[in-house]
């Protein structure tokens, strides 16, 4: 049953992507980079569900990986930062300060986390791994950064704090651009999603005009986008899991100087080749 549901809600974004993105009031564009004549403000990679301690996983070559990737990335066109969306590790919070050392803390850029459901990690905690809270905001190069936690210590999924998202949002009104990160979407688009369903979210990211985008992590089937109204909410794949796309990736996004938005998604393992066809 796992595997139907996956299979038909990649069917289903594949479709929603193939509508055409490049005509979304938000005039963002899918699959290509900004144009080079136009200049790059702002540069990141996103990526989510490392699972980091997960039995039965290759989970330390994974993140090997997704470092090397990353960089390597960076060096071909410089990022401002990476952000990791949500299950860093799986089930053993007691993991985040190893994973934190041993490996994001090797990338060539600065990076930002936000707890997902498998990391189990009060505000407490995770302000003594990262040192910022599991709700938290930041501005770079005029692009406003609204990160909220959608889970709590015992893994349950939850709406966002809607107060500190709306408290955020009005911060960022004066700003062109902003952008959300959730692990969990607050939106069921169909019914076997593992989402959750909150009218108030959904509404506060619609009062705000300026927010362009929400990045979400969680399904590791899902590697494109799903509308609410006209705002585009995109997926990046997974870094480790024993499940999901059948590449490891994570998604490039970029914001140039006229406030256009382009992203991509990389398949960064590229293994196997996507949508190879012999005839």
């Amino acid at each position: 049953m796992a595997s139907s549901r996956r299979n038909f809600i990649k069917a289903t974004v594949s479709g929603l992507v193939l509508a055409g993105i490049s005509n979304s009031a938000t005039d963002i564009i899918d699959h290509v980079p900004a144009p080079e004549n136009v200049g790059v403000k702002l540069r990141f990679a996103i990526a989510s569900d490392g699972h980091y301690g997960q039995p039965g996983t290759d989970y330390k070559k994974d993140h090997e990986n997704m470092v090397r990737w990353l960089n390597q990335a960076h060096e071909q066109a410089p990022l401002d930062f990476v952000i990791i969306n949500g299950d860093l590790v799986h089930d053993q919070p007691a993991l985040l300060k190893e994973l934190k050392n041993q490996y994001y803390d090797r990338l060539k850029v600065p990076f930002y986390a936000v707890p997902g459901n498998h990391d189990h990690a009060d505000t407490a905690h995770w302000m003594s791994v990262f040192g910022y809270e599991d709700n938290f905001s930041f501005e770079k190069n005029g692009v406003g950064f609204v990160l909220a936690n959608t889970s709590n210590a015992k893994g349950i999924y939850l709406a966002p704090d809607n107060t500190f998202l709306k408290r955020e949002l009005y911060k960022f009104r004066s700003l062109s651009t902003v952008f959300v990160i959730l692990h969990i979407p607050p939106h069921l688009w169909v019914p076997q999603n593992p989402f959750v369903e909150s009218e108030t979210t959904i509404s506060l990211l619609h009062d705000y005009p300026n927010v362009k985008a929400v990045f979400h992590g969680h399904d590791h089937s899902l590697d494109a986008v799903f509308y609410t109204d006209k705002l585009p909410h995109f997926f990046d794949s997974h870094i480790g899991g024993n499940w999901g796309t059948s590449y490891k990736g994570f998604r490039l996004v970029e914001v140039a100087m006229d406030d256009k938005i382009f992203t991509r998604q990389i398949n960064a393992s590229g293994s196997p080749i996507l949508n190879e066809q012999k005839l």
